[in-house]
């Protein structure tokens, strides 16, 4: 058994749940909706304020579809509570953010400077000029928007310059040594 399969989840106060025909699941709280297709052949039961899930049998497919499932429900009953937060540091000489209505403008050492729009239901904000937080109920889309972010100036091995996770440790390396 799959040990957080096997997990129940707990629907706290002001979640609402509603699974469909087809498991086509939709979780309702006080920070929005998310709403999600669920694999139809996992069994997913709602009794109460507890959702429990179940396989139909030990198929691989089956097992590995089993724990995620039910993280895939328990991120959208978080998402919709407390909403799902990455943050991002800048590090370099020159390097900025700056925020303008839905159109995050980074300056990270380019000859021009890179504008983003924040997508549906995830919101960037800037604070001071070098950290920026990526906010949502999705966690999968605040996940991807914070890789995007990260991904036009990753954080170099030598000095560490570049777009980084906050806590995110960078292995460092040593520089040109001289003539010996």
């Amino acid at each position: 058994m799959s040990r957080i399969g096997k997990n129940p989840i707990t629907i706290p106060a002001g979640v609402e749940v509603k699974l469909d025909p087809g498991n086509h699941m939709t979780v309702k709280g006080p920070k929005g909706t998310l709403s999600r297709q669920l694999e139809p052949g996992i069994g997913i039961e709602i009794d109460g304020a507890v959702i429990s899930v179940t396989r139909p049998n030990d198929l691989k497919r089956f097992k590995s579809l089993h724990g995620l499932t039910r993280t895939l429900i328990d991120n959208m009953i978080v998402g919709v509570t407390a909403g799902y937060t990455k943050t991002l540091e800048i590090v370099g000489t020159g390097y900025r953010a700056a925020k303008a209505g839905k159109v995050l403008t980074l300056t990270l050492g380019y000859s021009h400077p890179v504008e983003m729009t924040d997508p549906e239901g995830v919101e960037a904000t800037v604070e001071g000029n070098t950290k920026i937080h990526v906010t949502g109920i999705d966690k999968e889309k605040v996940g991807q928007h914070a890789a995007n972010i990260r991904a036009k100036r990753p954080p170099e091995p030598y000095k560490g310059k570049g777009v980084k996770y906050a806590g995110e440790y960078i292995r460092r390396k040593a520089g040109k040594s001289g003539k010996k």
